[in-house]
C-alpha cells in the first residue's frame, strides 16, 4: 500500500464514485421492476370469481371495475353482474 496522500485520495474518490453509481443502478432497477409487478393480475380462481352477483355486490359497482368487461386486479373477461372476494363498493 502506498503512503502517497494523492494515491489515497484518488482511491477514496474512486470508491465513493463507484458506491454512488452502484446505488443509483440499484434504485433504477427497483423502480423498473415495480410497474411489472403491479401489472400482474390475479387468476379468477384465486379470488373466487363467479359470474353472478353476491347479494347486491356486483362487479360493475366495484371500485376495481373497468367497463365493459374487465377488472384492475383480476385477469380475464369479467361479467358486469359478477362478484369476487376482492369486491370493494365504490362510493
Amino acid at each position: 500500500m502506498s503512503t502517497d496522500p494523492k494515491s489515497t485520495d484518488l482511491s477514496r474518490r474512486r470508491l465513493l464514485s463507484l458506491a454512488a453509481a452502484g446505488g443509483g443502478a440499484l434504485l433504477v432497477g427497483a423502480v423498473a421492476a415495480a410497474p411489472a409487478a403491479a401489472a400482474t393480475k390475479l387468476p379468477q380462481t384465486a379470488v373466487h370469481y363467479q359470474p353472478q352477483p353476491k347479494g347486491k355486490a356486483r362487479c360493475d359497482t366495484c371500485l376495481q371495475w373497468q367497463a365493459p368487461k374487465a377488472c384492475k386486479l383480476v385477469a380475464g373477461d369479467i361479467a358486469p353482474s359478477g362478484w369476487c372476494s376482492l369486491y370493494a363498493h365504490k362510493a
